[in-house]
């Protein structure tokens, strides 16, 4: 049959375009993969390779507990829709506590391998300048925030709408054999185990009160690089500069990314350090370590500086500096309809984080759907999103709706990560299973295990349907 069924396009071979193409193809349905990364001369901003599926900031795909965290939810429902995306990272794993982190090539090269291998997946480089083809009647654009300015430019004057932008930074990586031993120590926060089973996955160095407010201090003098033009372009909290949450309040970052809770110095196990900086591994070799929430906008010549004041940095050596991208998003209330295509021309599916998701995990989530939602279509089996209760339909549901207008019908719309704050609401069981009261404090926690599992049955009947 699938010699008859004319392909379905995907453009852009990112997480969700890489993820689309995958489930199309699974579902018996030719599809061409259209990316621009390859052809001579074309790059992006914030692209290293030409590798599909490749990681440009963090190597984190967060936690991996589905059933208490909506992002562990989110990596479970995909893992029962057979996700490439969470296939090859489970492969290609290094230890970070209770997150799934990725050696970042291993795992782009894993996923190119398998969308190169499959016979119904034709991979073609080149950049698609403008609309794509009217004969392309089924249409998943994954282009991603740092979607080409040619076509960011004819979706805009399709729609008549402005696109939405906002500021997406890049966190430092450092070589192992730099950081000092002797002051820094190995620990996951609370010693817990990841998917790997390492409890001692991240790498901490500590500061003492004067330590780190002479670090606020050099943060905040240090030289930022500007943009002009883009300036008043909002930044998205999760991925917010050091810098930035700095100007906040000098005690912004030890209540955020250097927050020292969880964690005990093996040298002086009786002084609690006032800050601590977190390192995960980045590679599967265990030779690169990220800086956990450095995104940073400081010019590459202070940042070195700046951050060997961090004690067991004081000799990095840096295998890549931070930076800072402009990310582009629809305004996808208004744009998109519930199957994820454009109104204002239907044969376009759009899917990632230009949709106004954000997050790894969601952006593939969202070209999962797409490439089932169009697999479905061209099959003449129609097949609705998933229920509101699955954290994928909740995220349909966001950013096909679940916004609120400010003065004047101004849109409100800004991208969001995953949370259990987008799922219908359950009462907080005051029992367990076993007719125990639960003390109140731990209501919380077992109301969202309830809503995970609540949504993992309405995501296997949806799937099963």
């Amino acid at each position: 049959m699938t010699e008859t069924l004319k392909p379905i396009h995907v453009v852009g071979g990112g997480l969700a375009g890489s993820e689309a193409a995958w489930q199309i193809a699974k579902a018996g349905v030719p599809v061409v993969l259209h990316e621009m990364r390859g052809v001579p001369g074309v790059k992006t901003d914030a692209h290293q390779t030409d590798g599909l599926a490749e990681l440009v900031c963090s190597n984190s795909f967060r936690s991996d507990d589905w059933e208490y965290n909506a992002v562990g939810l989110l990596h479970a429902e995909m893992r029962a829709l057979d996700s490439i995306i969470m296939s090859c990272g489970d492969a290609h794993q290094v230890p970070a506590g209770g997150a799934l982190a990725v050696d970042r090539d291993g795992f782009s090269q894993a996923v190119t391998a398998k969308l190169e291998a499959h016979p119904l997946i034709t991979i073609v480089r080149e950049e698609i300048a403008g609309l794509p083809p009217e004969e392309w009647d089924n249409v998943i654009v994954a282009t991603g925030p740092l979607t080409s300015p040619a076509l960011a430019a004819a979706i805009l004057e399709t729609t008549g709408e402005e696109s939405l932008s906002f500021f997406d930074a890049i966190a430092p990586i450092v070589h192992a054999d730099s950081i000092d031993f002797d002051i820094a120590w190995r620990q996951s926060r609370y010693d817990k185990e990841g998917p790997g089973g390492d409890a001692a996955a991240y790498v901490n160095c500590p500061m003492d009160k004067v330590q780190y407010e002479a670090f606020i201090d050099a943060l905040l003098d240090g030289p930022k690089a500007e943009f002009k033009d883009w300036e008043n372009v909002p930044y998205f909290d999760g991925c917010l500069p050091i810098e930035v949450m700095a100007e906040r309040g000098r005690e912004t970052l030890r209540h955020g990314p250097m927050k020292p809770v969880g964690l005990t110095n093996p040298r002086d196990p009786q002084v609690k350090s006032y800050a601590i900086v977190q390192l995960r591994q980045d590679n599967a070799l265990g030779t690169l370590f990220n800086m956990v929430g450095f995104q940073t906008k400081l010019k590459h010549g202070a940042q070195a500086d700046v951050f060997r004041m961090i004690p067991g940095l004081q000799d990095a050596q840096f295998a890549r500096l931070g930076g800072l991208h402009r990310n582009t998003f629809l305004n996808s209330p208004k744009l998109l309809d519930r199957q994820l295509r454009l109104k204002a021309m239907p044969r376009l599916r759009f899917a990632g984080q230009v949709t106004g998701v954000e997050g790894y995990v969601e952006s593939a989530a969202m070209g999962l759907l797409t490439g089932r939602l169009a697999a479905a279509e061209r099959l003449g089996k129609p097949l609705e999103a998933p229920p509101v209760h699955t954290a994928m339909g909740a995220l349909v549901e966001h950013i096909t709706g679940g916004h609120l207008e400010g003065p004047g019908g101004i849109s409100k719309f800004q991208p969001m990560n995953i949370n259990y704050g987008l799922l219908p609401p359950l009462e907080a069981p005051k029992v367990d299973e076993a007719g125990v009261k639960i003390p109140m404090k731990e209501r919380g926690r077992a109301k969202k295990r309830l809503m995970s599992i609540r949504a993992m049955e309405a995501l296997k009947a949806w799937r099963d349907a």
